[in-house]
């Protein structure tokens, strides 16, 4: 028996019904027998090492490589046991050493000049986009949706977050929209069909690039959007709206400024930016090593204090912060569960072991959003405060107007 990846789970895991086999065949249990049985096997000692050494990192390794195998439950089970055990305070010294490593080091990791950039957004993006299709829904929206209750289908909670940004940009028709990180472009084609709104996409990602393009071209108001390979860096317009949703996530801690400051000089004096993001509850910390590395490389998720004093330095005025708590979570669930029904097509496109690198990227995040540190923010920015109505009631009954005008535009 490996005595240290014993100790660790033994001294971690208090709740919860878990069950080890070491690479020798010797199995022990841990936890308080409570809830579904999980039960896991190592299939050689270097694995043990490695998962000793360096947890964050090794136990999404060993499974995607398949030397951590799954005997009973799955794989969410097993990390939702380790998740709410979790207590640095009972992890061994070398593994919180890492933590502060991988801290100190962050600003390296995120170092995204606009050719690293375009390569990490590669990485991710510009891979088959029939894997994406096997689980987003079907306008391709790969951020969290907004749920009004938590039984509400993908499709329907994707529909809601749109309108839930569009109504928060005030959009009137005509006026000239900025989208950062257009994604497939189901975002930029719903302000121009449904808010009449004239508007500009930019990616990074060529194959996004392409279906975006596609899209418009076929689109009711075909004439009012328009899509372009593009850092944010050298966009040089002056722009009525701005909405970027999941790209500050892309930015890096060493680019913030920047990013801001873009958006303060894109911004009309009487403008409206709607800023959709990925961030922390627990303030600054590093990037998971394993989604850094397999995942999103260069990527960060902001705490709103790393952003607040650079926001306040410029010529912006915050109007609005919402923090969405559990959406993302339920949004994770449901990409996990359609992704797990199209296995077999999933495992034709890309092969068994990326197939279980995305499993542990989605279950972990699921995670993450559930039970840590993970939230969503919006921030909504303008330069003159008076930009917005008094009262955030505005923002229920334009997202009323707008569905009106969605159920019109689905009628014709």
């Amino acid at each position: 028996m490996f005595a240290p990846v014993k100790k660790i789970f033994t001294r971690l895991i208090k709740k919860g019904n878990l069950r080890v086999t070491d690479a020798s065949g010797i199995a022990y249990e841990v936890g308080d027998g409570t809830g579904s049985l999980s039960a896991v096997r190592f299939s050689d000692r270097w694995t043990e090492y490695r998962i000793a050494l360096n947890p964050a990192l090794a136990i999404g390794e060993a499974y995607m490589d398949g030397r951590l195998i799954i005997e009973e439950g799955d794989l969410y089970l097993f990390l939702d046991i380790l998740s709410v055990n979790i207590d640095y305070a009972h992890m061994p010294r070398w593994v919180l050493l890492l933590d502060q490593l991988r801290f100190l080091a962050r600003r390296i990791n995120q170092f995204n000049p606009r050719s690293r950039a375009r390569k990490n957004v590669a990485t991710h993006y510009d891979i088959e986009p029939e894997i994406y299709k096997l689980f987003l829904d079907g306008d391709m929206q790969y951020s969290c949706a907004y749920f009004e209750t938590e039984d509400t289908d993908l499709e329907t909670a994707q529909l809601a977050k749109k309108r839930h940004l569009a109504a928060k940009l005030l959009i009137e028709p005509g006026q000239k929209t900025l989208d950062i990180g257009s994604g497939w472009g189901g975002m930029a084609l719903y302000l121009a069909e449904t808010a009449d709104a004239n508007v500009t996409g930019i990616t990074l990602s060529e194959e996004q690039l392409a279906t975006a393009t596609a899209r418009a071209k076929t689109g009711a108001k075909n004439d009012q959007v328009k899509f372009r390979l593009e850092d944010y860096r050298d966009t040089d317009e002056t722009y009525d709206r701005i909405v970027s949703v999941g790209m500050l996530e892309h930015v890096g801690v060493d680019h913030y400024r920047t990013y801001f400051e873009k958006i303060s000089r894109l911004l009309d004096e009487d403008g409206v930016a709607v800023i959709h993001s990925i961030g922390r509850f627990d303030g600054p910390y590093a990037t998971n090593p394993f989604i850094r590395k397999y995942i999103f490389p260069g990527g960060s998720l902001p705490a709103l204090s790393e952003i607040m004093p650079v926001i306040e330095s410029l010529d912006l005025k915050i109007c609005d912060i919402e923090i969405l708590r559990l959406h993302y979570a339920l949004t994770l669930r449901r990409w996990r569960e359609r992704f797990s029904k199209r296995w077999d097509e999933a495992v034709a496109l890309k092969g068994e072991r990326f197939c279980r690198m995305w499993e542990v990227y989605l279950a972990g995040s699921e995670i993450t959003f559930r039970y840590q540190d993970g939230m969503v923010f919006q921030l909504q920015l303008t330069h003159r405060r008076a930009a917005v109505p008094l009262t955030r009631d505005y923002i229920g009954e334009e997202e009323k107007r707008l569905s009106r005008q969605e159920n019109l535009i689905a009628a014709e």
